[in-house]
């Protein structure tokens, strides 16, 4: 079982970073370009893909070296531990927190109310980016108080929250957090996809004043590109939620049998199956790239263009 692990974290997780990584500097490019920058739900997925960034390199490369090379530095150093730690919990909560913004965007963008269009702005996209980033800054400072060094075992030592009160609190957070962000995502993707075919509805006259100025011609334009926005962030809502709920599951189950009495066989199979479930949470973090590549014809033809100018 461990020897999974081991190929696991050595073949498949450096394959993952390298996707990850390429994909999350192309969609950052793509999503800078000048003619869709101008969209708010674009800043949003420069903010995400930044997330993902940090993530992989904080989270998915401690995770590769320390269970597929047993190389762990943050055992050596309570400074690194303690940063290492803090690093992922504030990366692994900012990237679904961007995506529940840009969810919140396409909510106005897509409302038969007028007025509610108009809040979707560039300038209520970095403000809420800019408050949502220092809350969640400040909100996991106690990781870098209460995180430690821990010997969990003989020759088993690893940098996490030490047993007690505070490993039952981070626990219970995150299994929060993972419910709460899923839950969000799910309820303002209902919404969006009700107003949208309530928009389809919709033959009366909108008052020109209450929307947005732009040129008749690029009316049907805007629609598609609008609804292109809609369905990449449906397909990262839709993978962030399928790959992250085994990991909350687990993490329930985990707090319901604690205080059983187990077998060194079923502890070792409880420990491969979490680090299955920490690897296949991390892939929502890689694959925005190639899931735009799908489903956008917009994105594909700006990568395109990205490529052909040299």
């Amino acid at each position: 079982m461990s020897s999974l692990n081991t190929y696991l974290y050595q073949i498949a997780s450096p394959i993952l970073m390298i996707l990850g990584t390429v994909g999350c500097i192309i969609n950052i490019v793509v999503f800078r370009r000048k003619n869709l920058r101008k969209n708010p739900c674009s800043i949003y997925f420069i903010a995400y893909n930044i997330a993902n960034f940090m993530y992989i390199y904080s989270s998915l490369l401690s995770s590769t070296l320390s269970i597929g090379y047993n190389i762990d530095y943050s055992i050596y150093s309570i400074v690194i531990c303690r940063l290492r730690f803090y690093a992922i919990l504030i990366f692994s909560i900012l990237s679904p927190f961007y995506l529940v913004l840009a969810s919140v965007d396409r909510v106005f963008i897509t409302s038969p109310n007028a007025l509610t269009r108009q809040r979707s702005t560039c300038r209520l996209a970095y403000i809420c980016i800019g408050i949502g980033t220092l809350f969640w800054t400040l909100s996991y400072s106690h990781a870098l108080i209460f995180t430690d060094i821990v010997q969990l075992g003989p020759n088993f030592i690893m940098c996490t929250p030490p047993p007690g009160a505070y490993y039952i609190f981070t626990t219970y957070f995150e299994i929060i957090k993972e419910i709460t962000v899923i839950s969000l995502m799910l309820i303002f993707g209902i919404i969006y996809i009700k107003n949208i075919q309530n928009l389809g509805r919709i033959q009366a006259t909108i008052d020109i004043s209450a929307v947005r100025t732009m040129p008749k011609h690029n009316s049907n334009s805007f629609s598609r590109k609008d609804r292109q926005w809609i369905l990449m962030l449906f397909m990262e809502i839709t993978i962030y939620g399928l790959c992250s709920s085994p990991f909350a599951m687990y993490l329930i189950y985990a707090q319901i049998t604690q205080n059983q009495i187990k077998t060194n066989e079923r502890l070792e199979l409880e420990n491969m199956i979490s680090f299955i479930f920490i690897f296949t949470a991390a892939i929502p973090f890689c694959t925005a790239c190639y899931t735009n590549l799908i489903v956008s014809k917009t994105f594909r033809t700006e990568v395109k263009k990205i490529f052909n100018t040299r």
